[in-house]
């Protein structure tokens, strides 16, 4: 069952200048690397390598969430798979974490997870342009995050999975692994990567898994999917058809947003109806 309810924004506190300080740490003169090792630093977080199946990644933990009974793990989105069309890029982790900025707001325990070959890991000798451009939902790198997580977490702990843009995409392609997962929230989830390729005339992400085609999510997980009604990249039509095959689910539409900014503004709002 579907709930769908529309926030009005002018209706929310937030703590927007607190995000402003911190989207002051990423300059275009830095690598994706640096900046979060610098928003992870003043935040206090603990940074981690962690292997997983195939690949190591980079870990940031807030509040030991080793002792804690409920976790938030953050996976941030596909960050610049391409530099432009049919040149891919060298280095794709972000710019801008968003779900490092977001994880910041958080009062919960709480670890952002990095993906195969992102931040300092790229130049690993089994890391191929493949998995952050047509792989970058494989069983090769959804199978990697989940053992690392695992990794880090007690088998007691419950699970709450937050994922933006193609982080949405691994979240829900995670939670169908872990019995711990309790919640998954999508931010402007790329949650049918069919109808997205098709959309934008992209070339179908082949190697990858299409949330949309796997089975519906067990209906003990709750699930909150946001969507921005400015979003060129991922529409609001999009999410929405996508969690209509999904139970136990509500459908969060902020009118205004679009598919990166300004998120930060409206978290503390957003995790007080999650939590």
């Amino acid at each position: 069952m579907l709930f769908e309810v529309v926030v009005p924004q002018d209706a929310i506190l937030t703590r927007f200048f607190a995000s402003l300080v911190l989207a002051l740490l990423t300059t275009a003169c830095t690598t994706g690397a640096k900046v979060a090792d610098d928003i992870a630093a003043k935040q206090g977080f603990e940074r981690v390598s962690v292997r997983g199946q195939d690949f190591r990644h980079v870990a940031f933990k807030k509040d030991s969430p080793e002792s804690s009974s409920i976790v938030h793990v953050y996976v941030e989105g596909d960050g610049k798979p391409w530099i432009r069309s049919h040149l891919v890029a060298k280095d794709p982790t972000p710019g801008k974490p968003l779900m490092l900025n977001l994880m910041a707001l958080d009062a919960s325990p709480a670890i952002y997870l990095g993906r195969p070959c992102y931040f300092r890991y790229r130049q690993d000798s089994n890391c191929q342009n493949e998995l952050w451009t047509s792989h970058r939902y494989s069983e090769q790198v959804v199978d990697s995050m989940t053992s690392a997580l695992q990794k880090m977490l007690n088998a007691n702990q419950s699970l709450v999975l937050l994922g933006h843009s193609g982080g949405g995409t691994i979240a829900m392609l995670m939670a169908a692994r872990i019995s711990q997962v309790k919640t998954v929230v999508t931010i402007t989830g790329n949650l049918n990567t069919d109808a997205w390729s098709q959309l934008h005339g992209h070339t179908p992400l082949h190697g990858s898994l299409n949330p949309y085609r796997q089975p519906a999510l067990s209906a003990t997980i709750k699930q909150f999917h946001i969507a921005g009604g400015q979003d060129k990249n991922i529409p609001a039509n999009l999410i929405k058809s996508a969690v209509m095959q999904q139970s136990n689910t509500k459908y969060l539409y902020f009118p205004e947003q679009s598919h990166n900014c300004c998120w930060e503004q409206f978290w503390p709002h957003i995790l007080s109806k999650i939590n």
